[in-house]
Parts: structure tokens; C-alpha cells; sequence
């Protein structure tokens, strides 16, 4: 496993682990990728979090701070649709 690869298995991971949480008020997450160049993860927010006003905290208070704790290379989340 390459040094990405490895990367992506462990933002998958915490995803998961993020993802009952966000679950219980039905909504989601998915990751959908992460840019070494730039060190950033880019992320599907799915269910009732596409539309709840409190996204952007849950971007960069939940998931990001979740993703940083493990994870240094990484330095923002983003959002696509």
C-alpha cells in the first residue's frame, strides 16, 4: 500500500466512525477524495446535512477536526456535490 493509499484508508475510517452520529438526525457523509498536493479531503454531505444550516460547523468542527487529530497531513475538508 502506497503512502495515498494508506491515507485514504485512514480518512475512511474515521468517516465511519463519524458517520452514526450523523446518522441518528438523518443525514451523511461520504468521502470522496483526498488531494496530497493540496491536503485536502473532499467529502459528500448527504441526507438532511446537504441542507442544515449547521454544515459548515459540522465540516470543520466535526469532520475536520476528527480527520486533523489522526491525521497531520491533512488541512481543510471541502464539500462537493
Amino acid at each position: 500500500m502506497n503512502e495515498i493509499e494508506d491515507i485514504e484508508k485512514r480518512i475512511q475510517e474515521i468517516i465511519d466512525r463519524i458517520r452514526p452520529v450523523l446518522q441518528e438526525d438523518d443525514g451523511d457523509v461520504e468521502f470522496v477524495e483526498y488531494d496530497k498536493k493540496q491536503r485536502y479531503v473532499n467529502v459528500r454531505l448527504l441526507g438532511n446535512c446537504k441542507t442544515c444550516p449547521l454544515s459548515s460547523m459540522t465540516l470543520q468542527a466535526g469532520i475536520l477536526r476528527s480527520l486533523r487529530n489522526e491525521i497531520s497531513e491533512i488541512e481543510r475538508v471541502m464539500e462537493v456535490k
